[in-house]
């Protein structure tokens, strides 16, 4: 396949955190079909060796590196190996999310308000501010950088019963804003991708509840759940130079929920 030349990744170094299935797992696949060279991360090394095969297999680049987003000292890490393994960090997905607590705000207990607000938000500011920091040191040698941070539907309005994961997400969209505005200068460009309701593991307490799902699906206009894969070629044009002035946005691919 001929990539067009907006589109090349080739020499890019990609990093997408919660790679190992899912949304995260789709982005890594054509991050690296576009030429990219993906470091793939999760909290176990067994859970992203599928997703590396898978890659390298079809004769791309994938490279798995142990992170656990909620754990700055494992994030720490994980910037020094990429740091002294490629020398550059020129793409930068925070997809690694969680959802522990599914009930009403009065029942929410600290444990579940400290892991969510761990892994969904502390945990892509200090990735962002290490692949930042990288971006920015290597910037002689190539043209800045870009974040995407994906955040959710939930972050414009919140969903009965995922008060704390809305909550998180809707900071996710600010620190988007934030870094775009204090990064511009550096030319590292960040925005955010808003996916709906998608066919995977982390949504299987809402997609397997078919008295739930009647009225899920009544709210979305296309009629369907999407696929991880759809939310992968937003991601593509984000981190692309299709997109070269793009920055402080959010996508919104929801099958129409918010329109």
């Amino acid at each position: 396949m001929e990539i067009p030349s907006m589109f090349n990744l080739t020499d890019k170094v990609a990093l997408v955190s919660g790679a190992s299935r899912g949304i995260g797992a789709a982005i890594a696949q054509i991050l690296a079909e576009f030429g990219a060279h993906v470091i793939l991360t999760s909290r176990k090394a067994e859970n992203i060796k599928q997703v590396e095969a898978l890659i390298n297999n079809a004769g791309n680049k994938a490279s798995g590196m142990v992170c656990h987003n909620g754990d700055l000292a494992q994030i720490e890490t994980l910037f020094d190996n990429i740091r002294k393994t490629h020398g550059r960090l020129d793409i930068l997905v925070n997809n690694a999310a969680t959802n522990p607590f599914f009930g009403s705000v009065l029942d929410a207990e600290e444990k579940a308000w400290d892991k969510t607000l761990d892994v969904n938000l502390k945990g892509p500011f200090f990735m962002s501010q290490h692949a930042a920091k990288l971006m920015r040191e290597k910037r002689a040698l190539h043209e800045g950088g870009s974040i995407v941070n994906v955040s959710s539907i939930n972050g414009r309005i919140p969903m009965h019963n995922q008060s704390i994961y809305s909550i998180t997400k809707a900071a996710l969209i600010s620190m988007t804003q934030a870094f775009a505005k204090e990064l511009g200068r550096d030319k590292i460009r960040v925005n955010a991708l808003l996916p709906g309701l998608t066919d995977t593991k982390f949504a299987s307490k809402l997609t397997q509840n078919k008295e739930m799902m009647k009225d899920v699906l009544q709210q979305i206009p296309l009629g369907r759940i999407a696929q991880p894969s759809e939310m992968s070629g937003m991601v593509l044009f984000l981190v692309s130079d299709a997109a070269s002035y793009v920055t402080g946005s959010t996508f919104t691919v929801d099958g129409g929920v918010l329109a």
